[in-house]
């Protein structure tokens, strides 16, 4: 992979992430201790959701397919980013290899892109169950859904290789110091030597954008045909019905974009190191531990289900 990914065409072999080195060494395991902390939560919560829903066969619907498919790509996620920042919190030497730099890419990009996509197809059903319930057996088949889960990971395998073999095409010639704690694209820009860096950075850029920002109009485009046909049922307890199903799912959007804008939309006097680390924090460590709490919270089926199927277990086998 690394000589497909240019590795002949640099001078530099590895990479040094600076993330958090510029930070008092004695918030270090502090710091190591709270991402554990959240690390570990987020793996068992995601693993909780997908082995409720394995096992209760009253989830066994379109929704919570893909709820367990967004649990396993924010898995992949963490696994991309957070085992490396906490070796590198208790590491003097935070190096890293060039061909696992752009593998780390790779993932990182391929998991947060799906992501936004199963999001999307999550924003589809709950449409399609609201406002065409009638249909909702014929368009969100079983076959329909395993289609629907396969492009949004193929969709975000397709940008994960295009965005790293891009990156990783152009000529690092040194320093090789990389502003952040995992190899994300711009600080990577950076470290990069040639002309066409601009054209480069400008490309992703509009990739990533046009992308993200597809995904969000087009949840933002069903969720407003969703209030429109809510506002529509005459009960006040169908319409609470009703929007209960989405309440999950739109919390966990707006929180997977807003921290998104967060980082893409920062004041541009924001320089420091530690302001854009504890920043970049936000969506990869926090966005990921939230999600599963968010579902487990204010899934009403989803709670009653992870009761009767854990917590009667439990029971039983103390007694």
């Amino acid at each position: 992979m690394a000589a497909t990914l240019g590795v002949n065409h640099s001078s530099v072999s590895e990479f040094i992430l600076v993330g958090f080195s510029t930070f008092p060494p004695h918030l270090l395991p502090i710091f190591f201790l709270l991402f554990l902390l959240m690390y570990l939560f987020t793996l068992l919560g995601n693993l909780l959701i997908m082995a409720t829903v394995w096992s209760e066969r009253s989830l066994h619907t379109p929704m919570y397919l893909f709820l367990c498919a967004l649990s396993i790509s924010e898995i992949f996620y963490t696994l991309a980013v957070t085992p490396r920042l906490l070796a590198d919190l208790l590491s003097s030497r935070r190096t890293i290899a060039f061909a696992a730099c752009a593998s780390q890419m790779f993932f990182f990009f391929t998991c947060g892109f799906t992501h936004s996509f199963l999001l999307t197809v999550m924003g589809y059903d709950r449409y399609v169950a609201i406002c065409h319930p009638l249909q909702y057996n014929v368009l969100m088949s079983p076959c329909g859904c395993a289609c629907l889960v396969a492009l949004s990971w193929a969709g975000g395998s397709v940008i994960g290789l295009v965005v790293t073999t891009t990156i990783f095409h152009l000529t690092f010639c040194g320093p090789n110091e990389i502003q952040h704690f995992v190899c994300h694209v711009p600080p990577l820009l950076k470290l990069a030597c040639g002309t066409d860096i601009p054209v480069v950075a400008l490309g992703v850029g509009l990739v990533c954008m046009i992308v993200l920002l597809g995904c969000f109009l087009f949840i933002l485009l069903s969720y407003t045909l969703i209030v429109a046909a809510i506002l529509k049922i005459p009960s006040a307890e169908g319409r609470h019905k009703a929007f209960s199903t989405c309440a999950s799912h739109l919390i966990v959007v707006v929180v997977h974009y807003g921290f998104a804008s967060i980082i893409y939309l920062k004041p541009k006097n924001l320089h420091s190191q530690e302001s854009n680390t504890l920043m970049a924090i936000s969506y990869t460590v926090l966005t990921p531990f939230l999600s599963p709490i968010i579902f487990s919270l204010r899934n009403k089926e989803l709670k009653i289900a992870m009761r009767k199927t854990f917590l009667n277990k439990l029971y039983s086998s103390s007694i």
